[in-house]
C-alpha cells in the first residue's frame, strides 16, 4: 500500500448507483465482450516450459490491447525473472489514477491457461470457442479470460454512464503464470509494489455457488505437497525367485498410503487442524451429480459436504511412479514414489502441516523401508472479514446483479499468491469473486461458462466499482 490510504465505507450501500444504467451498458456491449472473450480463448497461452513462449506474448498482447481500448495511456506487459534467471510469465498492468481522496481497486485475473490435456476427451476444439446450450466451450473460457473480459466490461461500464464522475483510482493486473504456480509472483509485487498498491483488490478466479446464485469466496484453503518414496531392495529382482519373504516398493508404498486416512476416510495425520464448522447447505446428491462421484461410492470424512470441503484438510495421491501396466514384468521393484497434495484448513501454518506431514511418513514406515519424504511447494490458506466494508459492499453488489442475495462461500481448493497479496499489501481488503460454476470444469476437458451468469458477473463488478466510488462522493 501507498501510505496514503483511503478506507472504503460500506453506509449507504448502493445509495447514488445507477444501477439500472450500468445494466443496460453491460447489456448493449455483451454481444461484443463474448466475440471478444473468443478471440482471447482461441490465443494458447500456456506458461508451462514444454509450451512454446510465443503464443503466451501473444495473449499478453491481446489483452494489452483490449486494455488500451478502454483509453487508459499507463497500459504495460512487464515480467520479472525467476530464481534460474529466466523470464517469467508476461503480466499486463494498467493504472487509471485516483483522483485526490478517492481509493484505488486492483482489479487481478490471469490470461494464461491450462494444457488442454487428451485432446479425445474433448467435445470441441480446445482453442475454439463454441457457444452451446448457453454455454461457451473452451480452454480458458471460464479460467480466467473471462475473468480478464468482467473487469473490461465493468470498466467500459462505468466510463460510459459515470463519465467525469468516475475519481475511483482502478489498476488492472492480468498475471501470466498462475496456472504454473505463479513462480515470480511475490517478486513481481516486490519489484512493483508501487505500481500494484490498492485499497480493494478483487480477485476474479473463483466460482459461484451455482447457476442463477452468485457467491463470494470468504475461504481458502492452505496447500502443501511433497513426494514420499519408498525402498526396499538396492536393485530389482526375479519376483518368482524372491517373492515371499519380500514384498515389493510398490506394495510397501500402497501400505504407507493407506495410513494417511481412518475408516471414516478423514486424513489421519496428527498435528493438523480443522477450522470453523461451516453450515452452508450442499445437498450429498447435488454434490455427487456436480463432482461426477459414481453410484455406490461411498463419501469420505465425517460432518457437513461443506465443513468437508472447506474447514477439513484433504489428501489426495495426485501422481505415482512405478512401471505401466504396458510396461510391467515379473520383478520386485527396489523403489516407488508418490506426490501427495495435502489442503489444510483455514487457520492451518503450511510450515506446521508439512511437518506432520514428514513426520507422518517416517512413523509409519512399513516393515522398515527406508523410506524419503521430499517437501515440495506450501501455500498459506485465506479467510476474508466478511463484516469488512468492501466485503460488504460486494455481497450488495452481488444480490443486486443476480436478484438472489449472495452466498457467502468457502473454497476447498488453494489460491497461493493471495497470501502474497495480504503480505506484500496488508492493509488492502481482498475479494475473490468469479464467473465459473460447478459445471465450468475448469482445468478439464470441456471447459465452459453460463453466458448469462456471465454478464452479471460484469454487472455485479460494474455495482461493485460504483458504490465504490458513490461512497467517496457521498463523503465529499
Amino acid at each position: 500500500m501507498t501510505e496514503d490510504t483511503h478506507p472504503v465505507s460500506s453506509s449507504g450501500l448502493g445509495a447514488g448507483v445507477p444501477v439500472d444504467a450500468l445494466r443496460g451498458s453491460v447489456g448493449r456491449r455483451f454481444g461484443a465482450t463474448v466475440a471478444e472473450l473468443k478471440e482471447l480463448v482461441a490465443i494458447p497461452g500456456i506458461a508451462w516450459d514444454a509450451f512454446d513462449a510465443a503464443q503466451l506474448d501473444r495473449s499478453a498482447e491481446a489483452v494489452a490491447a483490449l486494455v488500451r481500448g478502454l483509453g487508459l495511456d499507463d497500459v504495460q506487459v512487464l515480467r520479472v525473472n525467476k530464481d534460474d534467471g529466466t523470464p517469467g510469465g508476461p503480466a499486463v498492468v494498467a493504472r487509471k489514477p485516483a483522483r485526490p481522496g478517492y481509493p484505488t481497486v486492483v482489479l487481478y485475473a490471469h490470461h494464461d491457461v491450462q494444457p488442454p490435456a487428451d485432446l479425445s476427451l474433448w467435445e470441441t476444439e480446445p482453442f475454439t470457442a463454441v457457444e452451446r446450450d448457453g454455454r461457451l466451450f473452451g480452454r480458458g473460457a471460464a479460467d480466467d479470460k473471462a475473468g480478464i473480459m468482467a473487469h473490461i466490461g465493468a470498466m467500459r461500464a462505468l466510463s460510459e454512464v459515470l463519465g467525469a464522475d468516475f475519481g475511483l483510482g482502478v489498476t488492472l493486473f492480468i498475471e501470466g503464470e498462475e496456472e504454473a504456480g505463479s513462480p515470480t509472483f511475490r517478486t513481481f509485487l516486490q519489484t512493483y509494489r508501487e505500481l500494484l498498491a490498492g485499497d480493494v483488490i478483487v480477485v476474479a478466479d473463483s466460482s459461484n455457488w451455482k447457476v442463477g446464485v452468485p457467491a463470494l469466496t470468504t475461504s481458502l484453503r492452505g496447500l502443501v505437497d511433497g513426494t514420499v518414496e519408498v525402498r526396499v531392495l538396492r536393485h530389482a529382482v526375479h519376483s518368482g525367485m524372491f517373492g515371499g519373504p519380500i514384498l515389493d516398493a510398490p506394495t510397501l508404498l500402497s501400505r504407507l498410503i493407506a495410513t494417511f486416512h481412518d475408516d471414516a476416510g478423514s486424513v489421519a495425520i496428527e498435528g493438523l487442524t480443522s477450522g470453523g464448522h461451516a453450515d452452508l447447505d450442499y445437498p450429498e446428491e447435488t454434490f455427487r451429480a456436480d463432482a461426477a462421484v459414481l453410484d455406490g461410492v461411498r463419501l469420505a470424512g465425517t460432518g457437513s459436504i461443506t465443513s468437508r470441503l472447506w474447514d477439513k484438510p484433504a489428501l489426495s495421491i495426485i501422481g505415482m511412479d512405478i512401471p505401466s501396466v504396458a510396461m510391467s514384468s515379473n520383478t520386485l521393484l527396489p523403489a516407488a514414489r508418490a506426490k501427495i497434495s495435502l489442503r489444510l484448513a483455514p487457520g492451518q501454518d503450511p510450515d506446521a502441516a508439512m511437518a506432520a506431514l514428514d513426520a507422518h511418513v517416517q512413523r509409519h514406515a512399513p516393515f522398515g523401508a527406508r523410506t524419503t519424504f521430499i517437501p515440495g511447494e506450501a501455500g498459506q490458506p485465506f479467510a476474508t472479514d466478511t463484516g469488512a466494508p468492501a466485503a460488504q459492499t460486494a455481497l450488495w453488489a452481488l444480490g443486486e446483479s443476480w436478484g438472489v442475495p449472495a452466498v457467502e462461500s468457502g473454497m476447498g481448493g488453494s489460491i497461493p499468491f493471495i497470501a502474497d497479496l495480504n503480505e506484500v499489501f496488508p492493509s488492502a481488503q481482498i475479494l475473490v469473486t468469479g464467473v465459473e460454476d460447478p459445471d465450468s470444469r475448469a482445468h478439464s476437458a470441456n471447459e465452459s461458462l453460463h453466458l448469462g451468469d456471465f454478464e452479471k458477473a460484469i454487472v455485479a463488478e460494474a455495482l461493485l466499482l460504483a458504490a465504490v466510488n458513490a461512497s467517496m462522493n457521498e463523503a465529499r
